[in-house]
């Protein structure tokens, strides 16, 4: 491509609105523009890039044996009632009537579609297995769209979708489709870690999540510093290293706490440790009040929690459900006489004479026991932190951030049973299809590659993925000698199988030396003064220096590199 007669534009300055390295390079680059909050245009040159990381998801799934469709974006509503899902997705999902009244929703995920179409095909049992997919749009209305690409409201997915009639084939077809999802993440250069995930709205049997180790990502991965355990922060059991506490019980005392409502404050008021303190934490988790308990400074665990009460959505409980259910002000809630379910973490069962707000004002309760209230479920509900040990091994866990990139489900039969997916078995009975969906963020792909390729000029992009494979610059382009010789270099590059860029714009060799490292372009060829005498300059995207290369030997050289 000539850039003299192509739409190609660069920024110099960051973007104000673009609070991660990605976004601002991206939208610098001219690869991508904000149309509004969450929703972006791919323009050319981001195009090319996408195009390139379509190309190799394509080439993978079909190397797995999947076959591609496509599906529609608007879908009728009830179709999600029907499995059960729109309760799950909630105000995350578009939604809007038609000129009928009838209503519709935009596709967060297709799950649904995909076993409809699996309908046509699923006589016998005899016709499996197979798996399909599409490269497709989704759209879900984030409540805080941010990162650029990274979270936003309408993205580019590759969803795929595995079936067969029973659990073993499923682990074939997963096995399958998890090798694709390894080869396409090495493909693309990523630093990548696998970790078993939360099912979440998806439901089924497994989840595995490939995390971008990012800082800025929005996942918590956890690892071990011994051993290859891996798992997202939201469902790392807790290990509890304590021994359950053997002290004699005492009698509970109400203890006058003015002013004192944090651990630390209370602690320091009542010369005890902080990790003897147990605090009162109250939710509604779908509507309903619910007191948490949990030991120190531990966090809850809200993935956890939804999980253990088959719920939808939870959220901190108002100051005034807060005060109405402890009759005190916020900051003193305890678990004696509280009339509200109490769950209590399974670390706080190994305690003894612990500490807790007294549902009174300005006091709280010591020498507090088990005995003293009542707990109508125990569960690991609290989040690991450093600290923490691994489940597996015992040793110190680690903490990365991530960018989740792609998912592998093992639904098992969850849609086909609420939808009807059947097939004849060889006993000529009717069996629910067993089911995987397997999905990757193309966009996101792209904004995770250059959270981890960049430097202070811009992006530095892998060669599979990068826009181009090389960009010849012409330093001056009043100079017909360059002009010639830029021209000719660039035919022959591309019939040698290149995909080249050419400079040949009327601007100041700065300038396109500064557009280059920007648009991180793998290679830079620099048609300047020494061109009459055949020399022209080579310089990789992440080198130091030019390398002067005779144009003779220039198709050797770069074979080289």
């Amino acid at each position: 491509m000539k850039l003299s007669n192509r739409f190609f534009y660069t920024l110099r300055e960051n973007v104000k609105d673009e609070e991660s390295t990605s976004g601002n390079l991206l939208v610098r680059a001219g690869m991508i523009k904000k149309s509004s909050n969450g929703i972006y245009m791919i323009m050319p040159m981001g195009k090319r890039v996408l195009a390139k990381i379509e190309q190799i998801v394509r080439e993978e799934m079909d190397a797995a044996g999947a076959q591609e469709l496509m599906m529609p974006c608007l879908i009728p509503e009830e179709v999600y009632e029907k499995s059960g899902r729109r309760d799950a997705f909630g105000s995350n999902m578009f939604s809007l009537k038609d000129r009928y009244r009838k209503n519709y929703v935009l596709g967060p995920t297709h799950e649904e579609l995909f076993t409809m179409a699996a309908m046509m095909n699923g006589r016998s049992y005899k016709d499996f297995p197979y798996n399909l997919y599409q490269i497709n749009t989704k759209y879900r209305d984030e409540t805080r769209p941010r990162f650029g690409l990274i979270r936003v409201r309408e993205f580019i997915m590759k969803d795929a979708y595995s079936f067969d009639i029973d659990e073993a084939g499923l682990d074939v077809s997963y096995g399958k489709m998890f090798r694709a999802y390894q080869n396409i993440f090495d493909r693309l250069g990523l630093h990548y870690k696998i970790v078993r995930a939360d099912t979440g709205a998806m439901g089924g049997m497994l989840s595995e999540e490939f995390q971008a180790i990012s800082a800025i990502g929005e996942d918590v991965v956890v690892g071990c510093s011994n051993c290859d355990f891996s798992s997202n922060l939201e469902i790392t059991e807790v290990v509890s290293t304590a021994a359950p506490s053997e002290e004699a019980y005492r009698e509970m005392e109400l203890v006058h706490t003015p002013q004192a409502k944090t651990i630390d404050e209370v602690a320091a008021f009542m010369h005890e440790p902080a990790d003897r303190f147990v605090k009162t934490l109250l939710y509604r988790v779908d509507g309903k009040l619910y007191a948490f308990l949990l030991k120190g400074k531990r966090e809850l665990n809200e993935t956890k929690v939804l999980k253990l009460l088959h719920a939808n959505e939870m959220e901190l409980a108002s100051f005034e459900d807060v005060e109405q259910a402890t009759n005190a002000k916020v900051g003193f809630a305890g678990p004696i006489h509280l009339e509200v379910p109490i769950i209590m973490d399974r670390e706080v069962a190994g305690m003894r004479n612990f500490i807790t707000g007294a549902n009174k004002t300005d006091h709280h309760y010591k020498n507090v026991n088990l005995k003293d209230f009542t707990v109508e479920t125990v569960a690991d509900i609290a989040a690991v932190a450093q600290g923490d040990v691994c489940p597996i091994c015992g040793q110190p866990l680690t903490f990365d951030k991530g960018i989740e990139v792609g998912n592998t489900f093992k639904l098992g039969t969850k849609y086909a049973q609420s939808l009807g997916l059947q097939y004849l078995d060889a006993n000529n009975q009717l069996q629910p299809v067993v089911m995987g969906s397997y999905g990757i963020g193309l966009e996101r792909c792209m904004a995770a590659v250059v959270e981890q390729y960049n430097d202070e000029n811009g992006i530095i992009w892998p060669k599979a993925i990068a826009p181009f494979d090389l960009g010849i610059v012409i330093a001056n382009a009043k100079d017909e000698a360059q002009m010639e010789a830029g021209s000719r270099l660039y035919d022959l590059l591309q019939e040698h199988g290149y995909d080249v860029l050419l400079d040949d714009r009327k601007e100041r060799a700065g300038v396109k030396f500064k557009d280059m490292e920007l648009i991180g372009l793998p290679l830079r060829i620099t048609v300047g003064k020494r061109i009459n005498e055949g020399i022209v300059e080579v310089r990789e995207r992440t080198g130091k220096e030019n390398v002067e290369v005779a144009i003779a030997d220039l198709l050797s050289y770069l074979k080289q590199l």
